[in-house]
């Protein structure tokens, strides 16, 4: 039988616990202000959340995937400003996806979505928006525009 000793001095010290988050995972693109535009980065979003380890038929992924289709519609349709593209940028920490969309418009969105009749056509997006985020808001972009965001909590 081997037997070792070890001097007190010598003994392990255990290092400082590690708190740190890990570093957040960042995309970010410009897209054309069109219909098309909107639907690539829809696309992209979701090619890029399931890059991060959130499979496309995940409630996570779906959500995320329905907030930027929204929000990029919307920055289509209320914010386009003629030769100004929009620019998406996703965020995801160990608990939290935000998804941001900035367009040129300086119009912000009310801060209540307006209420819908099933029967109109369109405006159910920032209702849908409110429902699926935990939490979302628009803030002025410097120097022109503003940016719609909304996090979803993981």
């Amino acid at each position: 039988m081997l037997m070792t000793t070890t001097a007190p001095d010598e003994e392990p010290q255990p290092g400082p616990a590690s708190t740190a988050e890990p570093e957040p995972l960042l995309y970010t693109q410009q897209f054309t202000s069109s219909p098309k535009g909107a639907r690539l980065a829809r696309r992209l979003a979701l090619k890029r959340l399931e890059e991060w380890g959130w499979s496309p038929g995940s409630d996570t992924a779906c959500t995320v995937s329905l907030l930027v289709g929204e929000l990029a519609a919307n920055a289509v349709r209320h914010g386009r400003v003629p030769g100004r593209d929009f620019r998406l940028r996703l965020e995801a920490g160990a608990h939290l996806i935000r998804v941001e969309v900035s367009d040129a418009s300086p119009v912000l969105p009310p801060t209540v979505p307006p209420l819908s009749s099933g029967e109109d056509e369109s405006g159910r997006g920032l209702f849908l928006v409110d429902i699926l985020a935990t939490r979302w808001g628009a803030a002025p972009r410097a120097p022109i525009g503003k940016t719609v965001w909304a996090e979803v909590e993981t």
